[in-house]
């Protein structure tokens, strides 16, 4: 028994040995198909942009709408995933480390407790059990602790992003993308809150007016608020590396300017635009987003440039600062840059550490007061301190003849005795402050206040206590002749630190006080500028938001739009060309009646009278209205008409006057009774018609009374008060028909009653109408004689 016992042990163990072998070969076959790096062909060293190349290749290659081959999806979603963890560092370095490929497992490595935030319990885990339904993971009671309201965007979103990106979800309760989506917004909180990125939440429910605001397009939506500016995420996978890359592409170009062997030099003088210089020395090609979230912040008072270590064009930079290789290192320069006043060098510098440094060394030795806000941070005003705080500000022009006096300040600056919690010392342009200058030297006897220093104390945002220092010249012109240059610093420097020692004194108060105005910006930008970043944010906003459902309903609106103008122009310009013709062939029309050529195009129009036409022009017009009419008869009309037609051309545009002429032998009787009503006779008048071509009439419907003009007329040739004189006479001689010649009365005898009145025994039908321009004038100025009347009479055409 027992020697058989021994002969069957082996074989147990060879079938153990056996499938060891075969399940090792079956995982490292399903390993090795399973390889993101050998699914999208790059080796474990590629960088970022191989990885992401490869990935766009071979979506293009084996995305299902372009390829035929039968597992072109399945392959689609390998490479996705394969990208999916490529692309993100902490995943690539869980699966290189330890072969991890789940997403969960890095999201719970170093995973905050967010179990505290729970505002709903899931109501089925009491029956059920905690893992039939996996809520607990995909909780959005995160969302609910972090959200917040429009008032709030407005009052502290908006004003912190002008110097830290923040970073918003929009979600829904009952939103099941959301809750899928909680963990991933948790891990973004986690990568990117140490950058100081900060988060919020926006309930879409409730803040509907925000959601439209900002183009939210679905939920969840990712939307970043950077410098008062909303920008949308639209990427479907809200993760790190992708939000990250979202990130950069937003901040403005070239925060961290590259540096290298042949530009340090440039960009450390650069200080003259007022800020500190700062190097972050990397090796790497690209900078971390902590450093580039950092230059945004400081980007008003630090300039920041980024070296690449390790590279052929900058190992003349790290052998001189000593940088180490593979560490980061940060320096920072004032106006002196021969030597950084601030190093730190560390694997990953954190952010707090970044901005500790930065805010300590953010102002150079001498800045300018270039703004409000500049003055501000170097002098703030401190009614409710203490101790005062003096600024000793020296007065300058924008010209290279003053950088010896800013160079003697700036020293002496950097020598001071005193703290800069007591005492800051600035400089300022006259030309560009002018009103703030002339503010602190309205009470000065000696207004003459360039290269001399004041020094003030701001007692609150508008009123400041200052003195000047008479005493003390800036200027190595107008020192002693047996003082050298050391001598005229030391006892300049002495002279400033005895005035701001005595100042300091809590019983000593500076001798004048003022109110000022804002400093103006002078790093302002210009209008042109303004309105061209206007514009290019418009466009990339529709670029970001305007997608394949918008751009037709766009094109569709703009070609509308583009139709309608069309067509009204097209139609403006057709009725333009029809009024042209019509002009012209009315000019044809009136050459050809002259029987003469002329260069005179109508553009009043001239109506007949007539029976059908006499109620519009005459009694149905509007108060303040009149026609004006001549009477001509078939032989006369071609010579009278144009000479009337030119007459009153000058008065076309006037919308108060109608123009018209009568053939006198239709309008005879309507002329006679009008005469007859006018001047109150009771028999019938006799007219002769030859006499009356060439008469004028102005005819007042509201008003019922009419003005005349004739050439034999006495208004015409003699004045008014001839004219009243003469009409007396014929009503006073109604038996004399010869008396009313001049109106178109009948006449028979070559004699006339008035012998003091000389007028021509000729007169041609040519010259009728020469005096009716003036004529016209008196009839405007008022000054005519009016005939009135009870009524309108009857035209009756014969």
């Amino acid at each position: 028994m027992t020697s058989r016992s021994h002969q069957q042990q082996p074989a147990p163990l060879a079938y153990w040995v056996c499938f060891a072998i075969l399940l090792t070969v079956i995982c490292s076959v399903q390993s090795a198909s399973k390889d993101p790096y050998s699914i999208l062909g790059v080796q474990k060293r590629a960088t970022l942009q191989e990885i992401r190349r490869a990935y766009k290749q071979l979506a293009k290659e084996w995305h299902p709408d372009k390829s035929k081959h039968p597992e072109a999806e399945t392959r689609f979603v390998e490479i996705k995933q394969a990208y999916e963890l490529l692309s993100d560092s902490d995943r690539r370095l869980a699966y290189d480390q330890f072969g991890i490929t789940n997403e969960d497992a890095v999201l719970n490595r170093d995973r905050p407790d967010y179990s505290n935030y729970g505002r709903f319990q899931d109501p089925f885990e009491h029956f059920y059990g905690a893992h039939n339904f996996n809520f607990h993971d995909q909780d959005i009671s995160l969302y609910h602790r972090l959200s917040i309201t429009s008032k709030y965007y407005e009052t502290n979103i908006v004003p912190k992003s002008r110097q830290t990106p923040q970073i918003l979800m929009f979600y829904a309760d009952w939103c099941f993308a959301c809750m899928k989506a909680a963990n991933s917004f948790k891990k973004l909180i986690d990568t990117l809150e140490p950058y100081g990125v900060v988060f919020a939440t926006v309930n879409a429910g409730h803040e509907e007016q925000l959601v439209r605001k900002v183009g939210v397009h679905s939920l969840p939506c990712v939307i970043m608020v950077l410098d008062g500016h909303s920008y949308v995420y639209k990427e479907s996978v809200f993760n790190a590396q992708h939000v990250v890359d979202f990130i950069r592409q937003k901040l403005p170009y070239k925060l961290l300017a590259p540096v290298t062997d042949d530009t340090l030099d440039a960009f450390l003088g650069g200080w003259a635009d007022n800020r500190v210089r700062a190097l972050i020395l990397e090796p790497r090609a690209q900078p971390r987003l902590r450093y580039l979230i950092t230059a945004f912040y400081f980007r008003d008072r630090v300039a920041f440039g980024f070296v690449q270590l390790n590279a052929k064009n900058t190992k003349h930079i790290q052998a001189t600062y000593k940088a180490h290789a593979t560490l980061d290192t940060l320096l920072i320069f004032n106006e002196f840059p021969a030597h950084p006043i601030a190093t730190i060098t560390m694997s990953d510098i954190p952010t707090t550490t970044l901005n500790n440094i930065i805010s300590l060394n953010q102002y150079l030795v001498l800045p300018r007061l270039s703004s409000q806000e500049m003055l501000e941070s170097v002098c703030p005003a401190e009614w409710n301190r203490p101790r005062k705080r003096l600024c000793v500000v020296l007065v300058t022009e924008n010209t290279s003849m003053h950088d010896g006096p800013r160079q003697l300040m700036r020293k002496i600056a950097l020598e001071s005795l005193f703290s800069r919690e007591r005492v800051r010392f600035a400089y300022i342009y006259k030309e560009k402050q002018n009103d703030f200058i002339g503010a602190l030297s309205k009470h000065e006897q000696a207004p003459e206040t360039l290269l001399q220093l004041v020094i003030f104390w701001r007692r609150d945002t508008k009123h400041i206590r200052y003195e000047w220092v008479r005493e003390v010249v800036l200027q190595m012109d107008k020192a002693a002749e047996n003082e050298t240059q050391d001598q005229y610093f030391n006892n300049t420097k002495q002279k400033i630190d005895g005035t701001i020692q005595r100042l300091l004194r809590s019983s000593e108060a500076l001798s004048y006080e003022t109110e000022v105005k804002d400093l103006l910006d002078e790093h302002a930008q210009s209008l042109m500028v303004r309105i061209l970043n206007r514009v290019l944010l418009a466009v990339e906003y529709m670029t970001d938001n305007l997608g394949q459902e918008h751009i037709l309903p766009a094109i569709s609106v703009i070609g509308t739009i583009a139709f309608i103008l069309i067509v009204g122009y097209l139609m403006s310009y057709l009725l333009r060309l029809e009024e042209e013709d019509i002009q012209l062939k009315q000019s044809k029309n009136m050459d050809n009646a002259n029987g003469k050529s002329t260069n005179y195009v109508p553009e009043l129009r001239l109506h007949e009278l007539r029976a059908e036409k006499y109620n519009g022009l005459v009694r149905l017009l509007k108060p303040g209205c009149r026609t004006i009419v001549l009477l001509t008869d078939m032989q006369s009309r071609q010579k009278l008409i144009p000479a009337f037609h030119k007459a009153v051309w000058p008065y076309r545009k006037n919308k108060t006057l109608m123009f018209a002429h009568m053939l006198i032998e239709k309008g005879i009787g309507w002329y006679a009774e009008l005469l007859r009503l006018s001047l109150s006779e009771s028999r019938e008048m006799k007219i002769n018609p030859r006499n009356c071509i060439g008469t004028v009439i102005a005819l007042n419907g509201h008003r019922k009374y009419f003005c005349m003009y004739h050439a034999k007329h006495p208004e015409s040739n003699r004045g008014a008060k001839r004219m009243i004189k003469m009409t007396r006479h014929l009503s006073s001689m109604p038996s004399d028909p010869e008396a009313g010649a001049f109106l178109g009365m009948d006449s028979s005898d070559s004699e006339t009653s008035m012998s003091d009145i000389s007028e021509p025994k000729i007169l041609l039908e040519e010259n009728l109408l020469d005096g009716l321009p003036n004529w016209l004038d008196r009839l405007f100025e008022g000054t005519t004689h009016r005939y009135y009347i009870n009524y309108w009479p009857d035209f009756t055409s014969k």
